[in-house]
């Protein structure tokens, strides 16, 4: 007899950044550029660093997820799996699920890792949903963690990304909702691999006799690049689509919305998709002037900081959205 399905919902939220604050003043002494350049074109004023030789991928997920469980009222040991959402795993392979689960202390559940960069977090979420919904699993673990300092090209030749990307983790425990009409309401995911080279990092890469070469370091393109014209054009119009197709799912207006917590990839995409929307203040989120662009550890950072911040409150309509590289994007709707 098939299970009946049901709505998972978020129980807690938790997000940990490293104690390495670097302003826009530091990055000016590495590289011509200024803090008036950066905050007119992202609105960045400082970002947070990992600290090598304490901070790892793995381990600040952890420590995120240690704050989630405990807002959630689960112990790590009632977990039943894990989702990891990075583009900066601590190894090649294996994956930072995996590590997770150690740095946790448990064993024999399911960990896998999820490769969608800035729409990673969501892709997750919506794929631990699944597995609550059909009743296969009741409480999932939902991680973004991301250390991109370490990959990035700080001089002239790497600046216009260099000073977008900072390092964090934050996480979601999600379990059985006890009504259809509260929790993750739905969920909707989108690629368009045709822009797959428009924000990408190309090498190393497995595709070549040799996966890295003293030519890739020397040529730069062991580093990110990103067609920044063609993303901001692309990004304007996806997330407010991938907004109202999930308002559309469930037969409500941008009106009915109590807070959207955007992917945090540049202030003016998220003031334009504001713009667009014709949504006050008071229902976006933004945190990016603090953290910078943490990937898939953005939206989950932003939500937990949301929530702390008494901007989630009990019956809300919170709307997730990110767009990146691939190019994805992907919306999640939850009644809170």
């Amino acid at each position: 007899m098939a299970k009946e399905l049901r709505n998972s919902r978020i129980a807690g939220t938790g997000h940990y950044v490293p104690e390495r604050v670097v302003k826009n003043s530091d990055l000016e002494k590495l590289m011509d550029t200024s803090d008036a350049w950066i905050v007119e074109r992202t609105g960045i004023h400082e970002r947070r660093y990992f600290e090598p030789g304490k901070d790892t991928t793995a381990n600040m997920a952890a420590n995120a997820a240690r704050k989630a469980l405990e807002k959630a009222g689960l112990e790590a040991k009632e977990l039943d799996m894990i989702v990891f959402a990075t583009l900066s795993p601590d190894y090649f392979f294996p994956g930072s699920g995996v590590l997770l689960q150690r740095e946790l202390g448990i064993s024999d559940i399911p960990a896998f890792d999820v490769r969608n960069q800035c729409s990673g977090f969501i892709y997750a979420l919506s794929l631990a949903d699944q597995f609550i919904k059909t009743g296969m699993y009741n409480n999932v673990l939902v991680v973004g963690s991301e250390i991109h300092s370490s990959g990035l090209e700080f001089n002239d030749r790497g600046r216009s990304v260099s000073v977008i990307f900072g390092d964090g983790a934050g996480a979601v425990v999600m379990t059985p909702s006890d009504s259809l009409d509260r929790g993750i309401l739905s969920t909707h995911l989108h690629a368009q691999g045709e822009f797959a080279e428009e924000l990408a990092a190309i090498n190393p890469s497995s595709n070549l006799k040799e996966r890295l070469t003293h030519e890739m370091i020397d040529d730069g393109s062991i580093y990110p690049y990103m067609n920044g014209s063609t993303v901001f054009k692309h990004a304007v119009t996806r997330f407010p689509e991938v907004i109202n197709e999930a308002l559309y799912a469930n037969n409500l207006t941008a009106e009915d919305l109590d807070l959207v917590v955007p992917h945090q990839a540049n202030l003016r995409i998220t003031q334009f998709i504001q713009q667009k929307m014709k949504l006050p203040d008071s229902k976006v989120f933004s945190n990016i002037q603090k953290y910078g662009n943490t990937t898939a550890a953005s939206v989950p950072i932003a939500l937990s900081e949301a929530f702390e911040e008494g901007r989630v409150r009990d019956g809300d309509l919170v709307c997730l959205a990110a767009f990146g590289s691939g190019f994805t994007w992907a919306s999640a709707l939850i009644r809170w």
